[in-house]
């Protein structure tokens, strides 16, 4: 188990907002995380509530922008959220685009030379990182949520779908929701997996749904002015797919919104009581 190093802290709304490296295993690199733990009784273990970055964010931007700690306090969930991506690997062409390498890491273990050594972000988030948690935080381990923005809202739908009992809660923010079919995720899993679209459809909620995975009811909001909504999200194909198999999905669409944290703000708290009453923690 890798020793934690304390990057920053600072009390936010009695309880304690922290960043943290360590050397990872599973990425082979330096690892960052935020991590904001609530007030509570000594001695008590917590609910923990997962958030996913999206293209380009570390652990930095959920953080910092969408306004979750006061309302976090109040129901007594710690927030985590790690980068999205290994850095400074030395890897050619990591840092050449903003949609792929460095900060978009697409929550999947990589097959393909050169990322395949470093570029393991789903054994990062569902094995390495609870681990790291359960050792040094007072983690509740049977009660983990999981939510995200983008690319992250992606990774939650699909590491929920891909690892039934995981979690017992899952939210997403305009997720990348059937990137088998958008520019941003035939890029990423044309590197990252290989030509063979076969095996893309596993690390894709929307063909996931279809092929019998299942995760707890979604919540899922989407702003209809987000300029990325018809060419790379795809939420409507995902509804579909939801709709015909069963899998209970809310679908809340919200005129005027775009894809930004102003947006993820307005309506993160509504997510944080889902996840909440799910967990039995309000």
């Amino acid at each position: 188990m890798s020793t934690l190093e304390q990057v920053s802290a600072a009390r936010c709304f009695g309880g304690i907002q922290a960043v943290y490296r360590h050397a990872s295993a599973e990425t082979k690199t330096p690892m960052r995380f935020s991590v904001f733990t609530p007030p509570h009784e000594i001695g008590a273990k917590l609910p923990v509530l997962w958030f996913l970055a999206g293209l380009t964010c570390t652990e930095e931007n959920f953080t910092l922008k969408a306004g979750a700690q006061r309302v976090a306090a109040e129901l007594g969930l710690m927030l985590v959220t790690p980068d999205t991506s290994p850095r400074a690997t030395g890897v050619d062409g990591a840092g050449a685009s903003w949609d792929f390498g460095d900060g978009a890491g697409f929550y999947l273990d990589a097959t393909q030379a050169p990322w395949a050594r470093h570029w393991r972000m789903e054994s990062y988030v569902t094995q390495e990182l609870p681990e790291l948690l359960a050792t040094h935080f007072p983690w509740r381990r049977e009660s983990l949520g999981l939510f995200g923005h983008s690319m992250g809202g992606h990774g939650a739908l699909t590491l929920a779908l891909r690892h039934p009992g995981a979690c017992r809660s899952v939210s997403a923010f305009a997720p990348v929701a059937a990137p088998t079919h958008c520019p941003w995720g035939v890029k990423a899993f044309t590197n990252y997996l290989g030509d063979h679209r076969s095996t893309w459809a596993a690390h894709d909620a929307t063909e996931l749904v279809k092929s019998g995975a299942r995760a707890p009811a979604l919540l899922v909001d989407q702003g209809e002015a987000d300029k990325f909504l018809e060419e790379q999200l795809l939420v409507d194909r995902f509804e579909a797919a939801c709709r015909a198999a069963g899998q209970s999905l809310t679908l809340r669409r919200h005129a005027g919104y775009d894809h930004g944290y102003f947006f993820i703000a307005s309506f993160i708290e509504d997510h944080l009581r889902f996840h909440a009453d799910a967990l039995k923690v309000a």
